[in-house]
């Protein structure tokens, strides 16, 4: 009898020891499942903006390469005051992309993904007339709506000299100095007066966003 007891008294701990680490178990499942869900779409979100990033900075890269970049820059109509092609009444794109190899970049990395970007171009101003940059100003060069809170951005920065040329519509030089013209950005030198050749530095900025 007392062998019998012994192996059922051993039957009803492992059977107690089983169900105690099924609840254990349950309950661990439990806390996980709650724990994670709220963070899930967090880092759904955040790796979406990280790649939406890191296609901007390999765009504005490929740009730089190749010279469109720069070209993009320097695409300004000396006459009326705005980027060649840009929409009328205004010296900004709004529904296309530039018209240029920088444009057709954008066009290729973002269009038909659901994505939206905008493209401005940041540059020192001097607004003492002093030879010192003390001021940034911004000036759109694409323009779709305000960003959401979720946007990512990528920039490049693009140094100027005082003789480069400003391009025409066909991305061909003009043969114009970005010195002496209606260029958006202004002749910027240091305190010294020395001549050192560089005649601004401009950062083009590239904000994206889910529609």
């Amino acid at each position: 009898m007392r062998g019998r007891r012994g192996d059922r008294g051993q039957a009803y701990a492992l059977e107690a020891i089983v169900t105690s680490l099924i609840l254990l178990s349950g309950l661990v499942f439990a806390l996980q499942a709650t724990a994670v869900t709220p963070l899930s779409a967090s880092t759904s979100s955040q790796h979406i903006e990280n790649q939406q990033a890191a296609t901007a900075e390999g765009v504005l890269a490929t740009a730089a390469d190749d010279g469109s970049l720069r070209v993009a820059v320097l695409n300004w109509d000396d006459g009326d005051g705005e980027f060649h092609g840009s929409d009328a009444d205004r010296s900004y794109y709004t529904n296309t992309a530039p018209e240029n190899g920088f444009g057709d970049l954008l066009s290729r990395a973002f269009d038909g993904r659901g994505i939206v970007f905008n493209v401005y171009v940041h540059y020192g101003a001097d607004r003492n007339d002093d030879g010192v940059v003390d001021e940034r100003e911004s000036r759109r060069m694409v323009y779709r709506g305000e960003p959401t809170d979720n946007a990512a951005a990528a920039s490049r920065a693009v140094t100027l000299y005082d003789d480069d040329v400003l391009y025409d519509s066909s991305e061909a030089p003009t043969g114009t100095t970005v010195s002496g013209t209606t260029f958006y950005a202004e002749d910027v030198t240091d305190t010294s007066g020395s001549n050192t050749g560089v005649y601004n530095v401009v950062t083009v900025e590239v904000v994206v966003w889910r529609q």
